[in-house]
């Protein structure tokens, strides 16, 4: 299995949680998003929901760029690790994101604003896909703009001071919920989980965080010999 593999590019892209994570910590960010729901009464649930996302969107909206090593890793549904896997994300406002994998095996998912490009050099294929079609199975696209439309087909509950899950809407999406870190002093994402529709867990911690990143991270040629998929 490939850490970030095509038929499901949309599932694991900025899939943006724990920066040291033990197997009880992540069994219970799998189950959080009913935890938190089960301990508030009906009248409460729809006033904090909005509370939480209002928060979550005012802390995003603080965050213009980050760039960052990451650390990955992959649980089935009972909990058994299937994966671990590391390389660069680089992110910058509006829509733009540099995901390269290094190991276990290359791959590189850049969003240029307009289109979301999935390369593989092993099989040696680009896919792309429109940005707008990919963002409704991508919600860690949701970090990279401010735009409120975007956050309407997810609802977010606080788990604490900064740890934030948000879930789709859709009971078909392909990721079920996003689960996002902050540090202590808010400033700095330091990661995230995804949670998808086969209960498939991903947990990616943010490490080393550098200065802003080149602009030409976020765009993309298709190279020479490389076969097209184009899904736009």
């Amino acid at each position: 299995m490939k850490l970030i593999k095509s038929g499901v590019v949309m599932a694991t892209l900025f899939t943006a949680v724990l920066s040291t994570a033990s197997l009880a910590t992540i069994a219970e960010s799998a189950t959080s998003e009913n935890t938190v729901i089960n301990t508030l009464t009906p009248s409460t649930v729809p006033q904090q929901v909005d509370d939480s996302k209002a928060e979550l969107m005012a802390k995003l909206a603080k965050i213009e760029f980050f760039s960052a090593e990451f650390k990955q890793q992959i649980f089935d549904q009972a909990g058994n690790e299937l994966q671990q896997g590391s390389g660069l994300l680089s992110v910058s406002k509006p829509n733009l994101v540099n995901w390269q994998t290094i190991t276990p095996d290359e791959s590189l998912i850049v969003s240029d604003g307009s289109n979301l490009w999935f390369y593989d050099p092993f099989v040696e294929q680009v896919s792309v896909y429109s940005l707008a079609s990919a963002i409704a199975n991508t919600p860690i696209l949701l970090i990279t703009s401010n735009d409120e439309k975007l956050w309407q087909d997810y609802r977010v509950n606080q788990l604490s001071n900064n740890r934030y899950l948000v879930s789709a809407s859709n009971e078909n999406a392909r990721v079920k919920s996003l689960e996002l870190t902050f540090s202590n002093d808010e400033n700095n994402l330091i990661g995230f989980n995804i949670l998808d529709a086969t209960g498939q867990l991903s947990v990616i911690s943010l490490l080393n965080h550098h200065q802003e990143p080149s602009a030409n991270l976020f765009t993309f040629t298709v190279p020479e010999g490389v076969y097209l998929d184009d899904q736009r």
